[in-house]
This record gives C-alpha cells, structure tokens and sequence, in this order.
C-alpha cells in the first residue's frame, strides 16, 4: 500500500545543498507526476548535475521539463554551463505555476517554461554512482544538503 505524504501541486520549491564533484556521480531534484491517471507522468527537473561535467568551478545544470507520458506538455530541457563550485552551497529553485515554470540559481531566474504539469507531484532528491564511469573506486560520494523546502506561492 502506498502512501503519499508531500505532493504538492504549485509552489515554490528549494534545494539548498553542496556536493562532491566526482565524475562517476550525479546529483539531482527531481518533481516527478504521481500518475493517479496514466498521463500525469511529467518531471519538473530542478537542478541535475553529473560529476564528468564539472571543471575549473564550472558545472552543466541540467534543468526542464520532460513530458513522459504527458501528452499536454512538449520536451524543455537543457544542461547548460554555469560557472558555479558545487562544492559550494548553492540554492536550486523552481516557482511553479499554472501554465509556467520559473527555474533560478541562488535567487537569479535561470531559464523560464511557458507550460506546466497540472496535476500533483512528488520530490525526488538523489545522489547516484554510476560505477563504470572514470572516477577513483574508492570515492564516496556525497550531498550535503541544509534544506528542502515547499511553499505556496503568493
């Protein structure tokens, strides 16, 4: 049986946190479609940042919107280079609204969708190893994260 706790539909939404930079790691904020119907199946990508993209205090941060199943909403995604240290604390955000999603670094609006899903969604907050990338084996990988927060948006 499963329960759903936190699935907002609308908001502001925050990630503030810090990671290692390691070429066999991703680091990511996802909102995910909690698919009560088939159809609400799409991802607000708030902030994805693998390892191989960061060098010399520059970093690809991935952020969109992936439709899925979503047949209302069309693909709105790019990984684009920022000069930003995540070893650094940074603050990733969306402000999600009826037919649009606003995405910002530490305060500063980083890209603009003129859609959104229109439906409940959960968080996903990961850290992944992908083992057979380049990287020292021994390496762990970490996200130090100092909140997450929900909002509705005024």
């Amino acid at each position: 049986q499963s329960r759903l706790l936190y699935t907002p539909r609308y908001g502001l939404f925050e990630l503030t946190a810090r990671a290692i930079a390691d070429p066999a790691n991703l680091v990511a904020l996802w909102m995910i479609g909690v698919e009560v119907e088939p159809h609400q199946s799409a991802e607000i990508c708030v902030m994805e940042i693998f390892g191989d993209s960061v060098a010399h205090g520059r970093a690809d941060v991935g952020q969109g919107i992936h439709p899925f199943r979503d047949p209302a909403l069309h693909e709105d995604f790019s990984a684009e280079p920022r000069k930003i240290d995540i070893e650094q604390s940074h603050t990733y955000g969306v402000a999600w609204r009826p037919g649009s999603v606003e995405f910002s670094i530490d305060g500063v609006t980083t890209r603009t969708a003129a859609q959104a899903p229109d439906y409940p969604m959960m968080l996903i907050l990961g850290l992944f190893d992908f083992p057979d990338r380049p990287g020292d084996p021994d390496d762990v990988p970490h996200l130090r994260v100092k909140r997450v927060t929900g909002s509705a948006l005024v």
